[in-house]
């Protein structure tokens, strides 16, 4: 597929969570003449802690390097995780552009924001803990919450509901989002921008918002997601994840037509 740009944020190398297959089949199925790297590529944070490097992730830097000697733009905007590579904002390392924000003007004239987004986090990093809580949680407090309850009453303690409790802390992660989403939102007004592009709460996100368009790249640790552009300067989230089941289901279905046939 080819696009105007792409935008990729939160692929975290580095990191067991990285779903760097799924980012190289992307990458090997998309072609754009400009590429944002919105911050945390590579998660510093971990390697500091002795993180991993399997084939794979050095794969994908061998895959952007490659889009860079084809022609393709790569604008590199370090994030929390990657905070170390602000030392070298306004530099170009292996044709790669690095810079703390970007201003990406868009087919239609518009401009837009291009920014990580941790500065307006209050709590960095909830957007896993807010998918956990709010898709598995529940299944969660079904399994757990009557053995609870039991060893709570064979012990003499008060009642207490797992169920109550995750619902408290999903409504303050929601609380939490909505800030976020309102402090980028803020920043593009004040910027006098038409629209904003970030990443970092791994919540992938397209509305628009008394006149701002608010663009979230999601991440590649959960649902390997991405904000593309087209030549009309139309935007949109990619859900990759989705593409490639549609894909392996087509295939299976071609693979047994020619069996039947």
């Amino acid at each position: 597929m080819l696009h105007r740009a792409l935008f990729l944020s939160d692929v975290h190398l580095a990191a067991r969570g990285c779903r760097a297959e799924a980012l190289l089949d992307f990458l090997h199925n998309n072609e754009a003449a400009t590429i944002y790297l919105v911050g945390d590529i590579v998660d510093f944070w971990r390697v500091k802690r002795g993180g991993v490097w399997p084939q794979s992730h050095g794969s994908v830097v061998q895959a952007l390097l490659q889009k860079v000697r084809g022609g393709t733009r790569l604008v590199f905007i370090p994030g929390n995780h990657d905070e170390g590579l602000l030392a070298y904002c306004g530099t170009h390392l292996s044709g790669i552009e690095i810079v703390p924000r970007s201003t990406h003007i868009a087919a239609d004239g518009r401009r837009l924001l291009v920014i990580h987004g941790d500065q307006f986090d209050v709590t960095l990093r909830f957007g896993t803990w807010l998918a956990f809580l709010s898709d598995r949680g529940r299944g969660l407090a079904r399994l757990v919450g009557a053995p609870l309850r039991l060893i709570r009453r064979h012990l003499g303690m008060d009642p207490w509901s797992l169920s109550s409790y995750l619902k408290v802390k999903v409504e303050t992660a929601v609380d939490l989002v909505s800030e976020f989403e309102r402090a980028l939102i803020d920043e593009a007004r004040r910027c006098g921008v038409d629209g904003i592009i970030c990443g970092h709460i791994h919540r992938a996100s397209q509305r628009d918002v008394a006149g701002i368009q608010y663009l979230n790249c999601g991440d590649w640790v959960d649902s390997c997601t991405a904000i593309a552009e087209d030549a009309a300067g139309h935007f949109h989230v990619i859900h990759w994840l989705e593409v490639m089941r549609a894909r392996q289901a087509a295939s299976a279905a071609a693979s047994a037509a020619r069996r039947a046939a």
